[in-house]
């Protein structure tokens, strides 16, 4: 039987874990398999709550007793599958070898502590992702160029106000009306500025929680599934109002 401090001790490891899986865009029953996994190498059992911001969970020993509940706020972190995938390693390494809690929380240091990849190259690789999409969606060389400079700089834009704390319905907003306004520029080349200017702003649709809101709906997780929803509902009405802005002030020339 575990001691109460010992049941504290790994509630408050196990909330950061599943507070930071959440976080990185994982959906909530992996995040309750993943916590559900380390708390039974130990002989412990979990129960948890989500929420939009934040969880709710209770740490009990395989008897029932004692109890211990944390409330922790869910970080907003970057969208990584590098991450996520390391933090679920972690938990079937902590059922494999029966990791002790001061071991694993260890290894989750030094999993967050990972140099993360630089700015730079995140710029430009979301830079040739978007111009793909234009290919794809027919665009000539002119307009594949142009949606890859206005990516880069709608990006950059985005991170630099993300950094400063701006909220993010006016970054999402801001963000599309400069890609969108800058990809207008096709009409002075002779490119196909509409398919430019449509494919310039696919970098910013919230496809991670569009897609986790639907699993959580499918699995059960209603009240995280809707709130995830609407989240990018919000966020998607946000990129048509930065796209519809740029759009009125050529309507002439792209309508």
């Amino acid at each position: 039987m575990k001691s109460a401090e010992e049941i504290k001790d790994f509630t408050r490891f196990i909330a950061e874990y599943a507070t930071s899986l959440l976080g990185s865009g994982v959906h909530t029953s992996r995040v309750l398999r993943n916590s559900g996994r380390i708390a039974n190498s130990l002989g412990l059992q979990v129960h948890m709550t989500t929420f939009q911001k934040s969880i709710i969970m209770t740490v009990t020993d395989a008897d029932g007793s004692p109890v211990h509940t944390e409330v922790l706020e869910i970080p907003g972190m970057p969208i990584s599958f590098e991450y996520n995938s390391e933090l679920s390693s972690l938990s079937w390494e902590a059922f494999d070898k029966h990791l002790s809690v001061q071991e694993l929380r260890i290894k989750f240091e030094e999993i967050k502590s990972r140099p993360k990849m630089a700015s730079w190259l995140l710029i430009l690789l979301v830079g040739f992702a978007n111009a793909s999409f234009c290919r794809l969606f027919g665009g000539d060389l002119g307009a594949i160029l142009i949606v890859f400079v206005t990516t880069m700089l709608g990006f950059f834009l985005r991170l630099q106000m993300q950094k400063r704390g701006i909220n993010h319905f006016i970054v999402f907003t801001t963000a599309a009306f400069v890609t969108s306004l800058t990809a207008s520029s096709a009409l002075l080349f002779d490119a196909t500025a509409e398919i430019a200017v449509a494919t310039s702003v696919l970098y910013l649709i919230p496809g991670v929680p569009l897609i986790n809101g639907v699993i959580d709906i499918l699995e059960g997780h209603t009240l995280t599934g809707v709130s995830r929803l609407i989240q990018a509902f919000l966020l998607v009405l946000c990129i048509s109002a930065g796209l519809s802005l740029s759009i009125f002030m050529f309507q002439n020339s792209l309508l």
